[in-house]
């Protein structure tokens, strides 16, 4: 298994320890040095995405050692217009910390720095904005090398290089876009590739599965698609088994959802880039929870991922598997 880890501080990882020992002594936000218990809301990029359901798994047990109450609310699809609202929701409640997976760079820029100005403590896990200097801390995989691995393993696959694709959600999202560029840079330094460009399916497996139809249909050569999200992924192996091609390419997925897996076991998708939603979470909290009490904080936290094949499903990366829920 190829396993790529970022280690955090000492600091960052006793945190959260620390704080259930101590107790927490910010108050409403205040900072009146009461015994409160301290409030997080977890807003998710989309609802019952098993990547946000994982990372609220994580949440809720980092929250849940350290004497914290969490919410969580998400948009039911990946989308500013839908997640505006409820931050504006969560921001009139008056939580003390917010942890918010930005559905878009620039719509989400001055709804979080509002709430950060009204002294909320905001914490950015794995999406961000264009402008994050509100923020107390950012917490995501490294997704440009993500998305550099995928590159990888179509390449292991094919030696003799050919023409590559990447379907991702929208423009504007940080963590495809970076997984995208990552894919792109690697594919650039290898002449015996071509990149065939990068297309959107707005966060729909339906419409990513006939964006992969069409394109095969008009380069039936090409060789490897990887698939920078979740529903991208799902929505890309429909897509080459509508077309008859299944079996004929390489599909790498970001993510690892159990529908993903399902479709890696049966051979419709040859590899998953997995990442670690929970620990993405856990560090969200000990942010959170540190920034509230005056404690040192990390800026900007980078988590590794694990690449999930045939070989190691079963193995040594099973752990690797997102969660459908935290029961």
């Amino acid at each position: 298994m190829k396993r790529t880890k970022t280690v955090l501080t000492a600091v960052v990882l006793g945190t959260v320890m620390s704080l259930a020992v101590s107790g927490c002594t910010q108050s409403g936000g205040s900072g009146s040095g009461g015994a409160k218990q301290p409030t997080l809301a977890f807003i998710q990029g989309v609802a019952g995405d098993e990547f946000y359901i994982s990372m609220e798994c994580g949440i809720k047990a980092a929250a849940t050692a350290a004497g914290a109450k969490v919410t969580v609310q998400g948009p039911t699809k990946f989308d500013p217009t839908l997640q505006k609202p409820i931050v504006d929701s969560v921001v009139a409640s008056k939580p003390d910390a917010i942890l918010v997976a930005p559905t878009d760079v620039a719509a989400m820029q001055a709804p979080l720095k509002a709430a950060a100005a009204a002294g909320i403590k905001i914490v950015l896990v794995d999406t961000t904005v264009n402008d994050p200097s509100f923020a107390v801390s950012q917490i995501s995989s490294d997704n440009s090398g993500g998305g550099v691995a995928a590159f990888q393993a179509i390449q292991k696959a094919h030696p003799n290089g050919g023409k590559v694709l990447v379907i991702s959600t929208d423009p504007g999202v940080s963590t495809s876009d970076a997984r995208a560029a990552g894919f792109k840079s690697a594919v650039e330094k290898d002449r015996s590739f071509t990149f065939l460009g990068i297309q959107y399916s707005n966060n729909q497996p339906a419409k990513a599965a006939e964006i992969v139809t069409a394109a095969l249909q008009k380069d039936p050569d090409i060789v490897g698609i990887f698939a920078a999200n979740l529903f991208s992924a799902e929505g890309t192996a429909t897509g080459v088994q509508q077309a008859g091609m299944g079996g004929k390419l390489t599909i790498v997925g970001f993510d690892a959802g159990p529908a993903q897996v399902e479709q890696l076991k049966k051979g419709t998708v040859q590899a998953l880039v997995a990442q670690e939603p929970a620990a993405i979470g856990k560090a969200g909290v000990t942010q959170a929870l540190a920034a509230l009490n005056k404690q040192q904080v990390t800026a900007k936290i980078q988590t590794g991922f694990t690449i999930i094949t045939k070989d190691n499903v079963d193995g040594d990366a099973k752990s690797a598997i997102y969660r459908s829920s935290c029961g």
